[in-house]
């Protein structure tokens, strides 16, 4: 959705709350997408009806609401890159960047040819793989493809297949389009937060100003989220899915998710911020992603794997 239809609508909104026909279309908003697309047009009619907006004025509510309607449901790639960007630069001021050339082409190289044989092979800015340098037991994924891995969550990995089911996990996130889908409520959620604040009151160009720019600063609220509270379950458990297939499809054995999951179990410690707080416990997900594996067996170390794993990463 583009800012001037996202402008105008909020203005009409609050020219229609001054007259006191501003709650149906919060309600629409609170209600779902169609609704809003409903109630902006019933909203439009009243307020021609009674005098609030001329027949152009009205007008623009009825496209503005479509258009915030679809804004809620759809991103195309080129936005999700770019949201994904500023994602992206938000978490790298929490992780910086883990200055080692060979182990970051390492995992890149293997990052990508993961990407290949996932569900989304491409992205509109292309995947991009990164070493944090924190000790911290974590990783994280931006929408477009950026996915982080810290040097901690590498030092739970004892072989190249646990790196690759690590990896595997984050872009099933962004194959399923988590991080946007969280974005998406993210921003709704803020929008309404200054929508039931200055509903109240009289609507100046300040409080305009701050309920346009909600849309936009509430990319900070949602990396919040993502790096505080993590993904649900079902977001959890689709992830660890995607990685599966995607481990089968390269030939790495679906059980280094297993056996990596294991090694995090050991070193994870409660009330830290990582891993532990954004994501369900390694046996829960272990019983989960079990009956897609099938009957575990210890993943066989394959030679020229481990030895560019140890050229790698040793220094990690």
């Amino acid at each position: 959705m583009n800012w001037t239809s996202r402008r105008e609508l909020l203005c009409q909104l609050g020219r229609l709350t001054l007259a006191g026909l501003g709650a149906p279309l919060l309600g629409a908003v609170l209600k779902g997408c169609k609704t809003l697309e409903a109630v902006s047009d019933v909203g439009a009619q009243i307020g021609e009806a009674t005098g609030v907006l001329n027949e152009e004025q009205a007008q623009s509510v009825r496209k503005s609401g479509k258009a915030v309607a679809r804004s809620f449901e759809d991103f195309t790639p080129e936005q999700e890159y770019y949201i994904g960007r500023t994602v992206g630069a938000i978490i790298l001021e929490k992780y910086p960047p883990y200055n080692d050339r060979r182990a970051n082409t390492y995992i890149n190289t293997m990052g990508q040819t993961l990407a290949l044989f996932s569900d989304m092979p491409e992205t509109f800015g292309g995947y991009h793989f990164l070493i944090q340098d924190s000790d911290e037991i974590n990783a994280l994924s931006a929408p477009g493809g950026l996915v982080f891995i810290t040097r901690g969550m590498l030092r739970c990995c004892p072989d190249e297949t646990a790196v690759a089911a690590v990896l595997a996990h984050e872009i099933g996130h962004v194959t399923h389009k988590h991080g946007l889908q969280a974005i998406k409520k993210s921003r709704i959620t803020s929008a309404l937060t200054t929508l039931g604040v200055e509903g109240a009151k009289s609507f100046g160009g300040k409080e305009l100003a701050q309920l346009t720019e909600t849309f936009e600063a509430s990319i900070t609220d949602i990396t919040h989220t993502l790096i505080t509270s993590g993904y649900s379950r079902a977001f959890e458990g689709q992830a660890d899915q995607a990685a599966v297939q995607i481990l089968r499809r390269v030939g790495y054995d679906p059980n280094g998710l297993v056996e990596m999951l294991q090694q995090m179990k050991t070193r994870l410690k409660p009330g830290r911020n990582d891993f532990a707080s954004t994501h369900p416990t390694p046996d829960s997900r272990i019983r989960e992603i079990q009956p897609y594996i099938g009957t575990y067996a210890p993943v066989k170390t394959v030679k020229a794997r481990q030895v560019r794993f140890n050229k790698a990463l040793k220094k990690v």
